[in-house]
């Protein structure tokens, strides 16, 4: 259709043979992609990719991960397997299968088997691959699934029983966060028939080999391996609903897991204190279990639930300290936590006894700072942040505690605070006392301080409901500020960065003369050698740069800021240079959030400040690996841009200079991660230009058509956006100097309305190429465009397609001319026009929404009623009226933002894999665009200048038309139009 532009071909398949040659080649290049070396490894990946489209791909990697002689190498094989079909195995709507029907359907055929019979480290990549394809196949595709894996608990070979027990939990696990609905149901009713009661007879048959088996340890290390595996499988499948099966086998399950829950197996004790051994795993997930029960089913669950208790209550008791135990310890203590917050089980809690051995048994202890979680605060700082900061899904032994806190108070506020204010007391007199050897007591005040006083806690706010029994201010004033503006900021940093959190988490609660008083010595915290310390000033920065004042604006203005705005600046900086640091995404969020709130303030410093930024950025194109770095590095970037043209426009070219060069080698090394944002920062940069194209963006037009580049999902919103800064720029530019790439960009249009994620982009840049490029040098594309398009709307008429075609069909018209639109339909086929107009203009046109696309339509469509002739005098005159109605409709009725059912949209984040989904960049934005501009400031009123023009010239006709067929309400907004413009109709 584009000649030989046209870059929608088909894939072609081409057929690896499975034969020795080809296995030795795809070994050679498995092996390059474990070098460590990017120039031997990037290249290796490069191959394997530009072949996983052949078909007998997937079984050549089977072949070799089953018969390698290298172990290497078949470890190697079993993980591209998995990352190939976590890739490519879901089949998009519009996209191309990228994996054959027989390569389908000869991997479901092998998998189940080479899985059970491989080696546990190759079992684990294929049981993944399993539940990849179970997610897209299981039940309907793969109906065979559950009953082979079943067949093979009968085998009595523990291994394999492991393999089918992995699989399925890696299979069902989805049911612990899948959003109710009857497809889900159906699904688990089906897992349930096939599965629950060879579970339960295999769970049952377990423990009795437990007994036979109690003295020899290898044996009976694969056998707590399984129970834990049924235990977590248990979980998940009673997750959604007590299914009728699991409560009238009730007994059976909880009588056993009570029982392993006070087993003490002494051959199955461990030496190693980090790691936890089987029986710590296996009776932490009983603690989950038991919890899920207690919190959801607790009537059916309420004569087991003392029992349980005790169990419970005994194991912290008599469990040590040991990182092992970590998990156990606070699965344990969530148990609990869940009980007490629950009104029956109120009296289990209620005499203050209880309540005293709670806080002193089970809560004090496990808000201690021990020496393992010293050695993770100095050497292993990123999952400390990670576990304390951000909460992340590994449980901690103080998060627990904390917890059981809460829930505690529900009931027992005041009791609770009373007992623990005593502990609190005593933990900071003995800090009092020596200080360099009581630090961690003060640390675990702190902590009970902080879970006893927030109820309820957010990401944006912090703690947003304290408790009215701790005076906070009080506190801060006491306890937090002098550690804060202690001279020496790399003492006890355990306690500076407390004081840190402390700020930050009650940021809402403190009065703001307080949190102004932080800011500097937070700042000069900056400075501090522990990464904890440092990353948690920044972050206690950026969430109090974030904070909006009574009418909106930021809670701490860049006034208040100005003293410090330059240490500020030297500080973050100076943080990214300490060792572990480099790409801190707590401290570049900081730097963005600086940015934002000082604006102007901060143009003095840019040039410096552009420096670095350039700098890091070349530094981390090299490998990409912290993605949030990533994408706050681009913001700030951006802002620096912004903020810098929005005060001088002509800066621009400086920052050109300063980013291109790293730009280019982005696109050079094809850096994927990276591409979609140097798309929108060339965006950003090209906009603030005035009315011209530079010729160095000229250079690289011809680069963004290529075909590649739009392969990939995450490209396309901001290359879309990129061409459309080109089309404003230089629309004109492009017919003169670039005509030979009018095909590639239509074909680019062509490739994007072809599918229902992204034919809305394929409009953006249609409306574009319509609006800028001067109207001779699409004279020869013009009616292929609407071809393609009314070969789409009889494919597939979706309503965000018509939207976007009612809003293109009436730019043309506002463009070229409703006589020029009214031709363009009829050279199509005879009456077209018409059929257009009554079958999706008149109809549809209430559907369309945002302010800009209904002026379009409205400015288009009185275009129509009052520039075409046809529509005067032939057979589309039927259609006047009703047209007319349908404009008054779209400026006075609801919009009709009615969805069909079938088309609730896959969006793009959908889409499957490793791809980088599009990363919006907040401050690269894009100021709403109005192609018709101030031309019309009010389209009622046009349609009233216009109707009167229209009936001076045929006097008579207009109110007759009006008279016969308009509805009463119709024309009495109408009338309000006409005499809004002081015009009437003769």
């Amino acid at each position: 259709m584009f000649g030989n532009y046209l870059f929608f071909h088909s894939l072609t398949v081409f057929i690896m043979e499975l034969n020795d040659a080809n296995l030795q080649t795809l070994t050679e290049f498995l092996r390059k992609t474990l070098d460590p070396d990017p120039t031997v490894r990037r290249p290796a990946e490069k191959f394997l990719e530009s072949v996983e489209g052949n078909q007998n791909y997937p079984l050549l990697l089977l072949t070799l991960l089953e018969k390698s002689q290298d172990n290497v190498i078949r470890v190697c094989a079993a993980v591209t397997f998995k990352n190939y079909i976590k890739r490519n195995w879901r089949i998009v709507e519009d996209e191309p299968n990228k994996i054959s029907d027989p390569d389908r359907t000869a991997v479901k055929a092998n998998i189940v088997n080479l899985m059970l019979s491989s080696p546990e480290q190759i079992q684990k990549q294929l049981s993944d691959a399993i539940s990849i394809i179970g997610r897209e196949d299981f039940p309907q595709k793969w109906p065979d699934l559950l009953t082979e894996m079943v067949a093979r608990f009968r085998s009595g070979d523990f291994h394999i029983i492991n393999g089918v027990l992995r699989t399925a939990h890696s299979l069902f696990k989805r049911y612990r966060h899948e959003f109710k609905s009857n497809e889900l149901w159906s699904e688990i009713k089906l897992v349930l028939d096939t599965f629950a009661l060879p579970l339960t007879e295999l769970f049952k048959a377990t423990i009795e080999l437990c007994q036979t088996h109690a003295t020899d340890v290898n044996a009976l290390k694969v056998l707590f391996s399984s129970l834990t595996l049924i235990a977590k499988l248990f979980y998940s499948l009673n997750f959604q609903d007590l299914p009728e099966f699991f409560e009238d086998n009730m007994e059976t399950w909880m009588t056993n897991f009570h029982g392993l829950l006070t087993l003490d197996n002494k051959l199955l004790q461990t030496d190693d204190e980090e790691e936890a051994g089987l029986l710590e795993l296996l009776k932490s997930q009983i603690c989950d279990n038991a919890a899920l029960y207690a919190q959801k089913y607790d009537e059916e669950f309420q004569p087991y639930l003392p029992r349980f208790v005790t169990a419970i209550w005994n194991l912290l008791v008599s469990t040590g300290q040991e990182v092992k135990y970590d998990l156990l310890v606070s699965n344990a203590i969530q148990f609990l936590a869940s009980v007490c917050e629950r009104p029956h089980y109120k009296h289990l809690f209620e005499d203050q006894n209880t309540l005293t051995s709670i806080c002193e048994k089970v809560i004090v202890p496990n808000m201690e700072f021990r020496s393992a979680d010293e050695e993770a605060f100095e050497d292993n700082s990123e999952e400390y942040i990670r576990r304390d900061l951000e909460g992340s899904d590994i449980d901690t032994r103080r998060r627990a505690a904390c917890d059981l806190v809460r829930g505690l108070c529900k009931f027992f506020e005041g009791p609770v605070t009373a007992i623990f204010s005593g502990y609190v007391n005593s933990m900071l007199s003995e800090y009092a006392k020596n200080p360099r050897e009581n630090w961690k007591h003060k640390d675990a005040a702190i902590y009970l301080v902080t879970s006893l006083a927030s109820k309820a806690q957010t990401q944006k706010h912090g703690i947003t409901q304290a408790n009215e029994l701790v005076n906070l201010t009080e506190f801060f004033v006491n306890h937090i500020l002098p550690d804060l503006k202690s001279p020496n900021v790399n003492e006890f940093p355990v306690l500076k960065a407390d004081a840190i959190k402390y700020v930050m988490i009650f940021r809402s609660q403190l009065p703001k003369e307080q949190l102004l008083q932080a800011v500097p010595l937070l700042i000069t915290h900056l400075q501090a050698e522990s990464t904890v310390e440092h990353t948690y000033a920044a972050h206690a920065l950026e969430r109090l740069f974030t904070m909006r004042g009574p009418n909106n604006a930021t809670l701490i203005t860049a006034a208040e800021m100005a003293p410090f705005t330059e240490q500020l600046l030297n500080n973050l900086f100076k943080a990214l240079a300490f060792p572990g640091s480099a790409e801190n995404e707590y401290i570049m969020k900081a730097i963005m959030r600086s940015f934002s709130l000082l604006q102007e303030s901060i143009v003095p410093y840019i040039p410096t400040l552009i420096g670095q930024l350039t700098h890091k950025l070349l530094q981390v194109s090299k490998n990409p690996s912290k993605p949030h770095f990533n994408h706050y590095l681009f913001e700030s970037l951006c802002l620096s841009v912004r903020i810098t043209c929005k005060a001088n426009p002509t800066t621009v070219s400086s920052f050109e200079e300063a980013l291109f060069p790293v730009f280019t080698e982005i696109l050079q090394n094809d850096v994927q991660e990276f591409l979609p944002y140097v798309f929108q920062v060339m965006s950003l940069l090209l906009e603030i230009h005035s009315n011209s194209i530079p010729a160095s963006y000229m250079a690289l037009f011809p680069h963004l058509l290529q075909p590649v580049l739009w392969e990939r999902t995450g490209n396309i919103p901001p290359l879309v956006r990129l061409l459309q800064a080109y089309l404003e720029k230089g629309g004109e530019t492009i017919a003169r100097s670039a005509a030979d790439k009018i095909p590639g960009l239509l074909g680019v249009f062509q490739k994007l309305i072809a599918s229902k994620a992204n034919d809305h982009q394929g409009f953006y840049l249609l409306n574009s190429i319509i609006e800028h490029m001067p109207p001779e040098s699409l004279t020869q594309y013009r009616k292929q465009i609407f071809i393609l398009l009314f070969q789409r709307l009889q494919s597939s008429k979706t309503t965000k397609f018509i939207k976007s075609f009612l809003v293109f069909v009436n730019l043309y018209c506002v463009k070229y001319g409703a006589i020029a639109l009214q031709e363009i339909f009829d050279s199509i086929q005879p009456k077209m026009f018409g059929m257009v107009l009554e079958k999706i203009v008149i109809p549809e046109v209430q559907k369309v929404s945002g302010p800009v696309e209904k002026k379009i339509c409205a400015v288009g469509i009185t275009k129509v009623l009052t520039e075409c002739p046809a529509m005067m005098d032939t057979e589309y005159t039927k259609l006047w009226t009703p047209l007319l109605q349908a404009l008054i409709g779209l400026f006075e009725l609801p919009e009709d933002d009615s969805i069909p059912d079938d088309e609730h949209f896959i969006d793009i984040e959908d889409t499957p894999g490793y791809q980088t989904a599009f990363s919006q960049l907040a401050f690269a934005g894009k100021k709403e665009h109005d192609p018709i501009g101030d031309a019309v400031g009010n389209p009622k009123i046009l349609l009233a200048q216009s109707l009167h023009k229209l009936s001076t010239a045929c006097p008579g006709r207009v109110p007759s038309m009006l008279s016969t067929s308009l509805n009463a309400e119709a024309l009495q907004f109408l009338q309000g139009y006409l005499q809004a413009a002081t015009v009437q109709l003769v």
